[in-house]
């Protein structure tokens, strides 16, 4: 049997949100069909149950990350550009999925072991592509011999990653404006120049 892809939809959207708010441990799948006026005993007719529910969210979230940088990371942009575009591409994402996007950074933890192995190596290979701009900066003498480029990387992805906690889409910034102050925090810093 089928399931109606707008009810799947329906299911997980509910699961991101209350995953989001209450966390994937407190969240029951009572709770989940509840939110959608459903029985719990139906969801199962949708869903094989609340690990899958948490893997497919926190897989969209990653298919999104790999797209959007993967675009980022063939164009032939010099390297302060490329990790502004990076910034960019990485901080719609969140802002786009932000109840999924949290449950990407706050759960994922909780998946089984091979399934947790998967997304840890996807984050990896996101942080990578930071890495490497920032790397390729230094290595063109654009960016500060001296910098960290792991602890570089670690500050530009984690400002995005709490946009989740305060960033509201219909607030006075958008995405890209976020992402933009975030590069030019990072690439001119906070320190005052004499002009």
């Amino acid at each position: 049997m089928s399931v109606p892809a707008d009810r799947k939809e329906q299911i997980y959207r509910a699961a991101a949100r209350l995953f989001s708010e209450e966390g994937y441990r407190a969240t029951s799948m009572r709770d989940i069909a509840g939110a959608l006026d459903m029985k719990a005993g139906s969801l199962y007719s949708h869903i094989r149950g609340k690990e899958d529910l948490l893997w497919e969210i926190v897989s969209r979230v990653a298919d999104e990350f790999d797209a959007a940088l993967a675009e980022v990371r063939g164009a032939p942009l010099a390297p302060a550009a490329k990790l502004r575009r990076a910034l960019e591409a990485y901080t719609a994402v969140v802002a786009r999925n932000l109840e999924f996007a949290t449950v990407l950074f706050q759960d994922w933890r909780h998946l089984p072991a091979d399934r947790r192995a998967a997304i840890a190596l996807r984050r990896d290979a996101v942080e990578g592509v930071f890495r490497e701009i920032v790397a390729q900066g230094v290595q063109a003498g654009v960016f500060d011999p001296s910098l960290n480029v792991k602890l570089t990387t670690v500050l530009a992805l984690s400002g995005a990653n709490w946009l989740p906690n305060w960033y509201r889409p219909q607030g006075a910034l958008s995405p890209t404006e976020v992402a933009d102050a975030f590069a030019d925090l990072l690439l001119r810093g906070v320190e005052r120049r004499e002009e």
